[in-house]
């Protein structure tokens, strides 16, 4: 599998994200689907999706702790793009479990209870969003974290058993923002208030200018900890 994925890197190696995402939906209809979180950067491959010919299934994952902006925004592009986004959410039971034994704040006290607390709510619901899907696009960039430095273009997923597709991988945060201009892309609202990523609400603050762009995550750990786990090598 090591070696198709050498060659997919080297065959869309100068490719537009648009040109990955077209044979994507090709080859692998009804068998690829993309993770929006509904930031930036899942907004552009969203719009860039609904440009394609071929159908690509969206989800989003729920974890029961988001923005009221995040809702808003899952609501505006909806309507906006007439692309069907399925909501997962975490299982009922495994919260209350939670809960009860950890406390309604665990992910405070300990990496731990974090990684629990995230594993519950979202990783979880991917393994279900993911069941039977062929390729997982994501919308990761290379200079969002120190986490992330190492990605590649296409991946394997050796957790999940299927490629996972990067399209923006290379992108730069600007390149990101002219797209959104040029195309009148909508954004979450709590980007132009100083979060630049956004996740569940008790875990995610704004960042001054010149931080880096995921220091508003989990700020309470170090930064090569800073994973919720839908995105760390499985």
């Amino acid at each position: 599998m090591q070696d198709r994925v050498n060659e997919l890197n080297r065959k869309f190696k100068d490719s537009s994200p648009e040109e990955l995402l077209s044979w994507v939906s090709q080859n692998y209809e009804g068998k690829a689907a993309f993770s929006t979180s509904l930031g930036a950067e899942d907004q552009v491959i969203t719009h860039m999706i609904s440009r394609l010919e071929s159908p690509v299934k969206i989800f989003t994952l729920d974890t029961g702790r988001l923005f009221q902006e995040t809702y808003d925004i899952l609501d505006i592009t909806q309507k906006k793009y007439n692309l069907p986004i399925d909501v997962f959410f975490p299982d009922a039971g495994r919260v209350e479990e939670m809960v009860k034994s950890k406390g309604i704040n665990l992910f405070y006290e300990s990496i731990e209870n974090r990684r629990l607390c995230c594993h519950i709510r979202k990783i979880e619901p991917l393994k279900r969003a993911l069941s039977g899907v062929d390729v997982w696009i994501s919308g990761v960039r290379r200079e969002q974290s120190v986490t992330r430095t190492d990605t590649a273009l296409v991946e394997w997923e050796a957790g999940f058993g299927l490629l996972k597709v990067n399209p923006l991988i290379n992108w730069t945060e600007e390149m990101v923002y002219q797209y959104v201009n040029t195309w009148k892309i909508p954004l979450n609202e709590l980007h132009a208030k100083g979060y630049p990523s956004i996740g569940c609400l008790p875990c995610t603050r704004a960042v001054q200018p010149g931080e880096d762009l995921r220091s508003g995550r989990w700020w309470w750990e170090m930064p090569e900890f800073k994973e919720c786990g839908l995105h760390q090598k499985h």
